[in-house]
């Protein structure tokens, strides 16, 4: 009698977390599954772009010839530009990449930077980031984060859709798990001698369960562009809030001469042969150079390779001497820093590289998927329940 009334309570439980999953399901499916394909298009988005455009991030390295220095292509750039300031320079390991050149054009402290492409060996300025296929993959992404919307519209709605996914796959979690044990094995395979409803039933069940984890992970971290309150709850979980009006750290400064000397900023090859005494492994620098004459030179590494980490290390240097003033190597942070600071490749995929990224397009390819193939076992058991209007009561035979 126990057994039974422990079987009777499991089977509500399971009644009740699979209509919420249907329902749920049903009234943010379209919206999910646009999430879903603009998140997956976007995954290699970066990749596709330099494929697309490889005039621009590619150049041939002429035999034996040695990358001028970056002093000679900021001069290139600024001669397209009259009049603007470098804020940074991309310098890549791969000697058959462009450097990238940022300048902000004017005194407007509200104009953008524009990024300039130039061949080291050359000092050719080779155009901008700007192009069809950035423009479409700024398409895709305004899809993904806003629907294509006005953000103050967008923005909620994609968040309130993703929450409510939140709660789908904790409830597909309970229905998944099998009425018995020994049956779970069968809850992991797609069978393929099935007919179609079978294999769409197992494609939805067996693939949603192994991208729900990652799924998870990328619903989880972003919610944090979506509900202030939500970021504001996740970094005093991490232990990293800081309200309204906290005084920022001082950041270093670096120290005018006062010898008599003049107050001249080392060449960029110094800067860069500090940081490789520092940071002595092969990797792409991004420089930014001071804002003004006290300002340090910031410079951060990172690393490459199929499972190379998206974080990066930074050095703040003295623009003058070059001397180390700060050095934040992220492996030595504490977890609920890097925690904090990942979130963004928390959420793209790019937590270890190119590794990290395939297995967030599987899993938003999956993703996709789940709406399609969830409402077509939604169709098939509607048809399955017989109309009330078609009940047929068949009277016993009479013994004779």
């Amino acid at each position: 009698m126990t057994k039974n009334k422990q079987k009777s309570t499991w089977q509500k439980v399971r009644t009740t977390f699979h209509d919420l999953h249907l329902w749920l399901g049903i009234a943010s499916g379209l919206i999910l599954f646009i999430v879903c394909l603009s998140g997956t298009i976007y995954t290699f988005s970066s990749e596709i772009q330099e494929v697309a455009d490889a005039d621009k991030y590619t150049v041939t390295a002429p035999p034996a010839a040695q990358r001028q220095p970056a002093e000679v292509l900021v001069a290139s750039v600024l001669k397209t530009v009259p009049g603007g300031t470098v804020q940074w320079i991309s310098i890549p390991n791969d000697r058959a990449r462009s450097y990238q050149i940022s300048v902000k054009k004017g005194d407007d402290k509200e104009a953008k930077p524009v990024t300039y492409f130039v061949n080291p060996y050359t000092s050719e300025v080779l155009g901008t980031p700007e192009s069809a296929t950035s423009r479409f993959f700024m398409v895709v992404f305004r899809l993904h984060r806003w629907l294509l919307l006005d953000t103050e519209v967008g923005r909620p709605i994609v968040g309130v859709a993703t929450l409510i996914f939140v709660l789908i796959i904790l409830s597909g979690w309970v229905i998944w798990f099998p009425k018995k044990i020994k049956n779970w094995r069968q809850g992991l395979k797609v069978n393929f001698k099935g007919n179609w409803k079978r294999i769409n039933h197992d494609l939805h069940n067996s693939l949603g369960l192994y991208a729900s984890f990652l799924l998870m992970l990328m619903a989880l971290t972003g919610l944090t562009w979506s509900f202030q309150w939500y970021k504001t709850g996740v970094n005093k979980m991490l232990g990293v809030y800081k309200p309204e009006g906290t005084p920022k750290e001082e950041p270093p400064k670096s120290t005018l001469p006062t010898d008599g000397s003049a107050t001249q900023r080392l060449a960029i090859a110094d800067y860069l042969k500090t940081a490789n005494g520092i940071l002595p492994y092969p990797g792409d620098y991004k420089i930014t150079l001071p804002s003004d004459s006290v300002a340090t030179v910031a410079i951060s590494k990172n690393q490459l390779g199929f499972f190379a980490p998206a974080a990066s290390d930074k050095l703040q240097l003295d623009q003058y001497t070059g001397k180390p003033l700060k050095t934040e190597i992220f492996a030595q942070k504490p977890l609920n820093e890097r925690l904090a600071s990942s979130f963004k490749s928390l959420h793209i995929g790019s937590f270890y590289g190119t590794f990290s990224k395939i297995l967030y397009f599987i899993t938003c390819l999956i993703a996709t998927t789940l709406p399609v193939t969830g409402t077509l076992i939604w169709i098939n058991k509607l048809r399955k329940k017989p109309s009330a209007k078609t009940k047929v009561i068949t009277a016993k035979p009479q013994v004779a």
